[in-house]
């Protein structure tokens, strides 16, 4: 078979090549037989047993963490925040009780250092927790490391921290954490993101920003239990009111540091009966 010719043009007296175009077509239909069909395949997303589990777990606490979540959400929107810095605050920060700290100073006009100071404060907590479980994902990469820092919440610690001591050589026992505090933070974005919304359908006539002192009232109420707490929370009260018109927001400080000195004072005794 003959691919190529040579033919002479009878017009310019010039040569070309050309492609035989019978020879061509059999050679580019005859040459290779078709492929056949590579089997369509889909593998489904599975999730771990591990981490199912501690899902399942935490779910009794939903309830409580969703509707601290929206008490939050609408809390930062009262404040003043626009409902996308509330909702990225709430993405970027993660950490509740600091979040209702920090609108709360601010709406005081604190200085930022001393918002920053009380976050940190407060948040002292997770150094403890983070301190007890990372002997469990000493093994695991920085990255995934990263990640459980991050999602770390009082109520995914809780449910968790038996399981990983008692799973001690189990490889995967990280995942039973992961499950726990995924489903925390879930449940915290979904309330928070209701109570933004909640928030910024509400007139700012009605000053929402009254929503975070509520809030901390019901936080302290129930942990006034003795004599101690009754001496800190009412000197916290009536020193706070004293130092209110400081500059700097001083008074604030002030009122603290009273409180805990007045909670000293009246535990002394009881511990030194003890010794």
């Amino acid at each position: 078979m003959t691919a190529w010719k040579s033919n002479q043009d009878h017009l310019g007296g010039r040569h070309y090549i050309g492609p035989c175009v019978k020879g061509f077509k059999s050679l580019r239909y005859n040459a290779l037989p078709p492929l056949p069909a590579a089997p369509y395949s889909r593998t489904p997303v599975t999730l771990h047993p591990q981490f199912i589990a501690g899902a399942k777990a935490t779910m009794v606490a939903l309830p409580g963490i969703v509707s601290w979540g929206l008490i939050t959400g609408v809390a930062m929107v009262g404040a003043g925040l626009t409902p996308f810095a509330a909702f990225a605050m709430s993405l970027l920060i993660y950490a509740g009780a600091s979040q209702l700290a920090a609108m709360q100073l601010m709406s005081a006009g604190a200085p930022l250092v001393l918002i920053i100071l009380a976050g940190l404060v407060i948040n002292l907590r997770f150094m403890l927790f983070s301190l007890s479980i990372s002997p469990y994902f000493r093994r695991l990469t920085a990255l995934r490391r990263a990640l459980y820092s991050y999602l770390l919440s009082d109520n995914g610690y809780a449910v968790s921290i038996h399981n990983l001591a008692s799973h001690a050589d189990d490889p995967d026992r990280h995942q039973y954490f992961f499950g726990s505090v995924a489903a925390v933070w879930v449940g915290w974005q979904i309330g928070t993101l209701l109570g933004i919304v909640l928030g910024a359908s509400v007139p700012s006539g009605w000053s929402l920003e009254f929503t975070i002192i509520l809030t901390f009232i019901a936080l302290v109420i129930p942990h006034i239990k003795d004599k101690a707490s009754v001496a800190a929370a009412i000197t916290a009260g009536v020193v706070g009111l004293a130092t209110a018109g400081l500059p700097f927001r001083l008074g604030l400080i002030i009122s603290a540091a009273a409180a805990i000195g007045a909670g000293m004072l009246v535990e002394r005794p009881k511990s030194q009966g003890r010794a």
